[in-house]
């Protein structure tokens, strides 16, 4: 019996040999490598393109999701270094990492209903462009946008919505109005004219960074996203974009 007893204890302790980690086994000891936090995109003209092409991803369905692993995340924990910083509305259907198929620690974004501007997010935005130095500057608005729409209708009607939602429509009711002297019809004209409006907004209420432009240390460029294909397009941009050879890009316009 206690020859048995003893067999058995054996075997138990066998078995929990085997399935212990040993020392040498790789995924115990794996360690994780420590990727680099510097910014991918130094110049507007490659931060541009940068968005521009994963925007191309996210529409085609073939992200690449960079930057976004274990490494990534422990090389940032001290440090950032964005390419890009954003100023969008806050939807739930556009999420502008996403959009752009960029990874951690590379796009500074703001979010407000509307893309309405305080001096809270003004602050924020000197933030990225004069301490993060932030090359390029995204003014994102989108289609069927709840602010702009509430806006409009408030306009047509007469009728404010009450509560707290009437400050957003009051921020935004002078670009419908600017729409329509521009000729710019319902929602969609109203959403171009509040991003282009917002684009030119931002420097003049902000020192900081309308001497950044001035300088060339920033582009502002205004895009509008369309919620049913995912795709982004030119509204509006302040600052000269240029090719290597100092030639202004043919797809950037004044608006």
């Amino acid at each position: 019996m206690a020859d048995a007893a003893a067999t058995t204890g054996q075997d138990a302790q066998d078995t929990s040999d085997d399935t212990a980690p040993s020392a040498s086994d790789d995924s115990s000891n794996r360690r994780i490598e420590r990727e680099s936090p510097e910014r991918r995109f130094i110049t507007p003209e490659e931060a541009l393109n940068a968005v521009f092409e994963g925007n191309e991803r996210f529409v085609n369905g073939t992200p690449m999701h960079p930057n976004q692993g274990v490494g990534r995340r422990n090389a940032l924990a001290n440090t950032q270094e964005p390419f890009v910083s954003l100023f969008g509305c806050s939807d739930s259907r556009v999420a502008a990492e996403m959009i752009f198929d960029v990874g951690l620690g590379e796009m500074f974004v703001i979010r407000t209903a509307g893309q309405v501007t305080d001096g809270v997010v003004l602050g924020t935005l000197e933030y990225a462009v004069d301490l993060l130095n932030t090359p390029l500057l995204i003014v994102l608005g989108h289609d069927s946008c709840g602010a702009v729409t509430a806006a409009h209708e408030s306009f047509e009607s007469g009728d404010t919505p009450g509560g707290y939602i009437d400050d957003l429509v009051a921020r935004i009711m002078p670009s419908i109005a600017h729409a329509r002297a521009q000729g710019r019809e319902g929602i969609p004209g109203a959403v171009t004219q509040n991003t282009i409006d917002t684009v030119n907004r931002i420097p003049q209420r902000s020192p900081l960074i309308k001497r950044a432009l001035r300088e060339g240390r920033l582009e502002i460029v205004g895009l509008t996203y369309r919620l049913a294909d995912g795709r982004v397009n030119m509204a509006a941009h302040l600052g000269p974009i240029v090719d290597p050879d100092g030639n202004p890009l043919d797809l950037l316009t004044r608006s």
